[in-house]
């Protein structure tokens, strides 16, 4: 099995990745609280442990894959009253808002995606347990996990009780034996929803909820927690604290990982700024796979900072691999017109295939480097350019087929999809079916969708041109360009790509 190493927030090293169940991989994810729409923020998390998914997929293992829903929490309790709306009504909206979202982004299933609300027995049992070693106390109906209890606390976060008392601003509660204890339970307040319990009616904290979900469903000891940097402490802090004293066991997760947040211009997203992005917003502007280029250019664990032009940027980048793309299917299609080079018969197209592979593979293994990959990937499109670049010295039509199916294979283990790309950039264009149903009438020529349509102008323009009528062929040209489609005249004849701007 292909080695693969990872920085491990826990012991703060790269270490090598050694799964606690050979050839398999069991991963859990910090999932929505699900009182509004995920913004820009909170999908570089999901779109970085996607791509780990895919790619630990494509080294050979299994993948088990649990996302959970926060769906009770005091968010959700306060904009629910807000909107005069059951609870449970706003949290199942939300819910299945998130699921659209990363559906739209093209972001691959959870196996399993856990609702707190389902899971109160297991929570209570945990809870039950810490209670009944000493590490958790009951104070007026409530539950808090005592830190002094429990000797590792702060090793994630590399802070001891000391440093978190002097630089936390923590909410005086004259329940808690000390300032930083964390609550397991919280007694329910009139009018808000409750579950029974040992210590009387309330409802889960939110840390438990994670542990609890997560044993579940990958077992104690499971592979790789992830979420963003935020959450280090106090939330995945505290989920090692009461899972590992609840188990009596250690680790509760082998290797910890986390991305760097997303600033707006330098600045940190929040509601009281006003610079929060919408996921859905930002989807319907720049399409998946253009925040994918853009959320995968930087190395996941630093920070990224978001701006029109950084978006600009990760556009152009996708429409290089696009005109590669175009330009070699529109060879293959024409492979008859023209002759492979006999005294290379591709060998060196063959070899930037298989360097693609590896270095993309090996920057991958290095704690999932995808700006590196990328890199990569830029470096076998300029290969593939310069080999198809010359008529006259052509790779077979097969190599080149199968220098296309690994640009494709790499690009899918990003997540990243050209074809998906093309559709987007024709979405944005506007007036596009309308305008091309008025050229093909014009012009007398039909087709069913918008890729036929242009397809039969281009044969009816290298008629026109052929008769010697350019001044059609030119408006036919010129018609096209006006509604965002670029023609490139090749010696093989006319080829299109979707200019979006």
């Amino acid at each position: 099995m292909l080695k693969i190493f990872i920085h491990n927030t826990l012991s703060g090293t790269r270490e090598e990745f050694v799964p606690r169940d050979e050839g398999t991989v069991s991963m859990y994810v910090c999932g929505p609280t699900v009182y509004n729409y995920i913004h820009i923020g909170n999908a570089r998390v999901y779109v970085f442990f996607d791509v780990v998914k895919r790619f630990l997929q494509y080294a050979g293992y299994t993948v088990r894959y649990v996302s959970n829903f926060t769906d009770i929490d005091d968010k959700i309790l306060k904009r629910a009253a807000e909107e005069g709306r059951d609870w449970r009504e706003l949290a199942r909206q939300y819910e299945q808002a998130f699921l659209e979202d990363v559906e739209a982004l093209g972001l691959e299933p959870a196996d399993v995606r856990p609702r707190a609300t389902e899971h109160i027995p297991e929570m209570l049992d945990i809870i039950s347990r810490l209670v009944e070693a000493g590490y958790a106390y009951e104070a007026g109906g409530d539950v808090f996990f005592s830190v002094e209890a429990f000797a590792g606390y702060g090793k994630l976060s590399k802070r001891s009780l000391e440093d978190m008392r002097a630089g936390e601003r923590v909410e005086v509660n004259p329940l808690k034996r000390n300032p930083l204890d964390f609550v397991l339970w919280k007694a329910s307040k009139p009018g808000e929803p409750a579950w029974e319990s040992p210590w009387g009616p309330g409802r889960p904290g939110w840390h438990i909820e994670c542990s609890a979900m997560s044993t579940k469903y990958l077992g104690f000891g499971f592979d790789i927690h992830g979420g963003g940097q935020d959450l280090i402490f106090p939330h995945h802090e505290n989920e090692i604290a009461q899972a590992e004293a609840a188990f009596g066991a250690s680790p509760f997760v082998r290797y910890w990982m986390h991305n760097g947040l997303l600033t707006i211009r330098s600045e940190k997203m929040a509601k009281s700024v006003g610079n929060i992005i919408l996921l859905r917003d930002a989807l319907a502007q720049y399409g998946p796979d253009v925040l994918k280029m853009f959320y995968l250019s930087t190395h996941y664990r630093s920070a990224l900072d978001y701006a029109p032009e950084r978006l600009d940027e990760a556009r152009a980048s996708l429409e290089r691999i696009y005109e590669c793309v175009s330009y070699v299917r529109f060879l293959l299609q024409r492979s008859d017109a023209w002759q492979a080079n006999a005294d290379d018969e591709g060998a060196s197209l063959r070899a930037a295939a298989a360097r693609a592979r590896d270095d993309f593979t090996a920057a991958l293994a290095d704690d999932f480097n995808t700006a590196r990959a990328l890199a990569t990937i830029f470096d076998f499109v300029r290969d593939i350019n310069l080999a198809a670049g010359n008529l006259a010295a052509m790779p077979p039509a097969a190599v080149l087929s199968d220098a296309l199916d690994a640009l494709g294979e790499l690009l899918g283990v990003l997540g990243i999809d050209v074809d998906r790309f093309e559709a987007f950039a024709l979405s944005r264009l506007t007036n596009l079916r309308s305008g091309l149903l008025a050229l093909a009438s014009r012009y007398g020529v039909n087709g069913a969708d918008e890729h036929e349509l242009i397809e039969n102008l281009l044969a009816q323009r290298a008629a026109l041109r052929s008769r010697r009528e350019f001044e059609a062929a030119d408006a036919i040209r010129h018609g096209l360009e006006e509604l965002g489609i670029e023609l490139k005249d090749t010696k093989l004849g006319s080829r299109w790509l979707a200019v979006w701007r």
